[in-house]
């Protein structure tokens, strides 16, 4: 083997090594991968993204904080009228399965904090409130309708999701699904009329729309 040969192999095993060297280092130096994401028709058994909302009061609330308990994850706002029905539900729900384990999150998806307080006090809301940012909406699908609504259970784990309003019944059944196979029977509240959702209002172009009311 000449000479010329030989230098020519030595230099495209080093260049080789370099390159491989190279993209080993940049990927483990380019830190953890981005928060998930949820998207697509199939939501179910995927983790509920992470974040850190602030509540009416100032103080802040991280979801990861309530593992172990079984989440309703509730966007909403002011202008939803399906949502100004099930609020109510969503308080009765949250006295009734609190002691089971069950915390229900309404994120509103308004920019005006007053009047948002204003209107949690109108509908006699009693669970906690969030300040919703585009990117907690965006990490959970974009919540394109409202009200959107995330079972989660004790692991942390999406168990449904359901957009538009639904039946008082269907809810509980959820909430149900999110406690697990374990849950004991709670004492029944009130049971609440029928509704059917007002005249949809258009939402604003920055806002996500009212889903329409599935039908019966």
């Amino acid at each position: 083997m000449s000479r010329n040969a030989l230098v020519l192999i030595v230099v495209a095993l080093a260049v080789g090594l370099m390159l491989y060297t190279g993209s080993r280092m940049q990927s483990s130096s380019a830190g953890p991968s981005t928060p998930a994401r949820l998207s697509g028709k199939e939501v179910r058994g995927l983790d509920a993204p992470d974040f850190e909302l602030q509540r009416l009061d100032g103080t802040t609330l991280k979801l990861s904080s309530l593992r172990g308990k079984a989440v309703v994850l509730n966007f909403w706002a002011t202008w939803c009228g399906p949502c100004k029905i099930e609020m109510p539900w969503l308080t009765e729900f949250h006295k009734q399965y609190g002691p089971q384990g069950v915390e229900v999150i309404g994120i509103a998806m308004d920019d005006d904090t007053g009047k948002v307080a204003e209107f949690v006090k109108e509908v006699g809301a009693t669970y906690t409130i969030l300040l919703g940012t585009e990117a907690v909406g965006d990490a959970y699908g974009g919540v394109q309708f409202l009200p959107a609504t995330f079972y989660i259970d004790r692991q942390g784990k999406v168990v449904d999701r359901v957009f538009g309003l639904v039946s008082r019944s269907e809810i509980e059944d959820n909430i149900k699904l999110a406690l697990g196979p374990g849950a004991a029977a709670a004492a029944p509240a009130a049971k609440s009329h029928e509704h059917h959702a007002p005249e949809m209002h258009p939402a604003p172009s920055s806002t996500p729309s009212s889903a329409p009311e599935p039908k019966k």
